[in-house]
């Protein structure tokens, strides 16, 4: 009796059963963050994205290109290798990724520590990067998150990796996990796609504050030592013993 063939593999047949979990679970956590961007009010229509990195795997999850927020699902996340090219023949492969493929990948290579970025088109960050404008440290949900004003990133044209270089360039050594770049937006990056998704919740409200004060009077800036402990604190000592980012 011919054997009956075996059925398709969920992620291609390459990977393995620990990789196919961790992918699993990866683009179950992206495409719940994605509505958690419209929740806090930090994307319009399709613009914007989530990515996570695969533990464990030179992998990552982004969301397809043009696709309403409404309609995404894990099996419509797009599984990409860190180049930012779409692995074949894996759940949403026939799709193209988001156009800003190119710059989380160049990200993921470049930033072994980082696990998500975020792309969003938040009205009061962008209002910052229109200008070319950090977002200065006066306030201590600043210092707590960023430890020190939100930086600028060069204008750069989407559609290649020069946004992820620009990330990198301004990021690498810098305590903030949020870029505003030129003329362009913010991004963040985490240990996590959640983690990124933080950072780009909290670069909105730090945005619209500091904008709101600025608007009423001079800003009063924190002094370094400050910012210093109150960042030390709340990276180390805040929330939960065991927390991912507290």
């Amino acid at each position: 009796m011919t054997p009956e063939p075996a059925a398709p593999h969920p992620e291609g047949s390459s990977f393995g059963a620990e990789i196919d979990a961790a992918i699993r679970e990866v683009r179950a956590e992206v495409a719940r963050l994605h509505a958690e961007l419209v929740r806090y009010g930090l994307v319009i229509w399709t613009g914007g994205n989530v990515s996570g990195r695969v533990p464990g795997a030179d992998l990552f999850v982004i969301k397809p290109s043009g696709v309403s927020y409404a309609d995404l699902r894990a099996q419509d996340m797009i599984l990409c290798d860190l180049d930012g090219t779409v692995v074949p023949g894996t759940p949403g492969s026939e799709r193209s990724p988001s156009s800003d493929t190119a710059a989380h990948a160049y990200v993921y290579r470049h930033m072994p520590e980082v696990g998500g970025v975020v792309h969003t088109h938040s009205t009061y960050a962008v209002a910052w990067a229109a200008r070319g404008e950090e977002i200065p440290c006066v306030i201590t949900a600043m210092a707590d998150e960023f430890g020190g004003p939100v930086p600028v990133g060069p204008f750069a044209i989407i559609g290649d990796d020069s946004i992820g270089r620009g990330i990198v360039e301004t990021l690498r050594g810098h305590r903030s996990r949020a870029v505003l770049m030129q003329n362009h937006g913010p991004f963040t990056i985490g240990v996590s796609a959640t983690d990124a998704v933080k950072a780009a919740v909290m670069v909105e409200d730090v945005a619209r504050t500091v904008h709101i004060a600025r608007e009423a009077g001079p800003l009063i800036p924190l002094p370094q030592d400050a910012i210093d402990r109150l960042y030390d604190r709340y990276q180390n000592v805040y929330g939960q013993s065991g927390d991912e980012r507290r």
